[in-house]
């Protein structure tokens, strides 16, 4: 396989929520460049890559020095959009626009000591990233939804500093995901972004959760980065608990541990109990909020803290209800996972990509239970090893970011993807990679339901990665693009694994407020009818351990384009884009509250 490097230049993420930030939220000025005349020459040539980079490249954010020199740019000039956002909700002559736009900011160096160092954190940018501060390039990101981070240090000026990002959002083939999707392709700086003071040695990173096969102890390692990192003294300390363990790292600074606890409340739905734990050095300290959760499988069962648990969720995309557009704050957060709360849920399916930050961190404390996935969709390159190198680096770009949430209990590798060998070994890949990194969390995938030895009315999975998934899980829509909602009483499921089943989606499509009879396609009773008799038809399924229906909140999409009824949205949800429940919300909730 192909070095990770190439996808990821950043420096290891450094978190601003674990960590003393300075947020650059706000109004930053951009430029829109669909012909990229700001990073090529008139022969395609990289400005970058030339000995004397033209200062008509705009990432020198350059001014003309006389009345006679000719700079065919000017930020300060140029039309302001807010920073974290997407341009395409923002600016309406953006909102179809696929391509670059150049977003710069100024700001003042604060740095307290002159000794620290100072790094600059990206929650995300969509697709790719290039970042440039007073000229100089810091690196490039490629992935849409996962964090990155750039030390700035010796770049920085103690006046007025010119930070240059060039967002690049176009569709590619060989991308992840690729060109054909079934959401919004919404560009630009879509999440936080903030500056980030360290001493010269600091914690980069760590992990801690009880171990997997003896709940009686915690397990983790923590990572330090600088040239003071081997051999130094770390300790890990939880005051509830009275626990401090001493630790010193190894030549590469990293130190683990394992370590016996006595009365632990255990994380759950019912107790989502969140321990303080505090990493220290004698330049350093951090702090996070943690819960502490065995999450297993047992034939068919889903074992939280080794009781069984039924996954009452609801599939969910960061879009921002109400307001429109990519959601990026604590309060879109908290309005989905409330009406998640409300559904009677306590487990979400946060589709097709990785969140925002916020999700998973507001989904410790309120007990909801999380699967996570990246946007390995549909049809990918499958043979293509850049490919796999960039899915690659955006699930371990999220690992790293989520391994300390016990909310989160699933890495998913993909949805809804054709069986082939070369996609069976794409995925089995990623699931080995998944595993290595965190082996305490289970492993699954969006798959696909197919008719079973020809007989249509029998359904069953076969697929490959089905035997390396620790559940089996699968998307099926019968009632909306499989026949009426009728025929769901007249099929049966063989499922031939020896594992949990959950449903990974179901649903189908109805305009809040249009109402008619049951058997009215995109009326709200058409899908409370889907909803009764395909929760009729899955309760059926002796070893059903969960569903997550497709979808909590109607959202935008391009390919959604019947006049007065889809007009540009997926019409899936249980909730309209202006917050108005459908009939087919009370009929889920219903289900889910005599699940109790």
């Amino acid at each position: 396989m192909l070095s990770l490097s190439c996808f990821s230049q950043a420096t290891p993420y450094v978190n601003p929520n674990v960590r003393a930030s300075e947020s650059l939220s706000g109004y930053w000025k951009y430029i829109v460049d669909p012909y990229e005349n700001g990073y090529y020459n008139y022969r395609l040539e990289p400005f970058e890559e030339q000995e004397d980079t033209s200062r008509n490249a705009f990432f020198t954010d350059s001014k003309p020095r006389d009345r006679s020199e000719l700079i065919e740019y000017d930020f300060d000039l140029s039309d302001s959009i807010y920073v974290p956002g997407d341009w395409n909700t923002q600016k309406e002559k953006l909102f179809f626009y696929e391509g670059t736009v150049w977003y710069r900011r100024l700001f003042n160096s604060t740095i307290k000591d002159p000794a620290n160092r100072v790094f600059l954190s990206f929650g995300a940018a969509n697709y790719k990233a290039d970042v440039y501060l007073n000229g100089q390039k810091l690196g490039s990101h490629t992935g849409g939804f996962t964090p990155f981070s750039f030390e700035i240090t010796s770049l920085l000026k103690d006046t007025v500093n010119s930070l240059v990002v060039k967002v690049d959002n176009k569709r590619l083939k060989d991308g992840v995901p690729t060109v054909n999707t079934d959401w919004w392709n919404y560009g630009g700086i879509t999440r936080d972004v903030n500056l980030l003071e360290t001493p010269s040695t600091f914690i980069e990173g760590f992990s801690i959760q009880l171990e997997r096969d003896d709940p009686g102890h915690i397990v983790g390692l923590v990572q330090l980065n600088g040239i003071d990192r081997s051999g130094s003294e770390v300790e890990v300390h939880i005051p509830e608990l009275g626990k401090s363990v001493l630790l010193k790292t190894d030549e590469k600074g990293k130190a683990s541990f394992r370590t016996s606890v006595d009365s632990l409340r255990l994380w759950s739905v019912n107790d989502p109990k969140l321990y303080k734990v505090i990493f220290n050095t004698k330049e350093d300290t951090i702090t996070d909020m943690v819960g502490f959760r065995t999450i297993t499988v047992k034939g068919r069962d889903i074992l939280l803290n080794d009781r069984p648990v039924f996954l009452k969720g609801i599939s969910i995309h960061e879009e921002s209800p109400i307001r429109g557009g990519r959601a990026h704050s604590k309060a879109d957060a908290r309005q989905l996972l409330g009406w998640a709360k409300e559904l009677g849920c306590n487990f979400v399916r946060l589709a097709h990509y990785p969140h925002n930050e916020h999700m998973v961190r507001l989904a410790d404390s309120l007990g909801i239970l999380v699967w996570e996935e990246i946007p390995v969709y549909w049809t990918i390159s499958w043979e293509n090893e850049a490919t796999y190198e960039n899915a690659a680096n955006q699930l371990q770009e999220l690992i790293r970011r989520d391994r300390n949430r016990a909310s989160v209990i699933i890495w998913s590798m993909a949805n809804e993807t054709p069986t082939s060998n070369a996609r069976n070994r794409f995925l089995t890949d990623l699931a080995e990679l998944t595993r290595s990194l965190d082996p305490t969390r289970l492993i699954s995938a969006a798959l696909e339901q197919s008719s079973y030895q020809g007989d249509p009315w029998v359904r069953t999975i076969e697929d490959d990665f089905a035997r390396v998934t620790d559940i089996l899980s699968f998307n099926q829509y019968i009632g909306w693009y499989d026949g009426l909602p009728d025929k769901a009483e007249k099929i049966s499921w063989k499922i031939q694994q020896n594992k949990p089943v959950f449903i990974s989606e179901f649903g189908g499509g109805a305009k809040q407020g249009y109402f008619g009879d049951k058997h009215t396609r995109w009326t709200e009773d058409y899908q409370e009818y889907l909803y009764e008799e395909n929760i009729k038809m899955l309760s059926s399924i002796e070893q059903l351990r969960g569903m997550s229906p497709w979808i909590l909140v109607d959202f935008r999409s391009p390919r959604r384009m019947l006049p007065k009824i889809q007009d540009g949205w997926n019409r899936k949800g249980l909730i309209s884009e202006e917050g108005i429940k459908k009939k087919a919300f009370y009929t889920l909730q219903k289900y889910y509250l005599s699940k109790e």
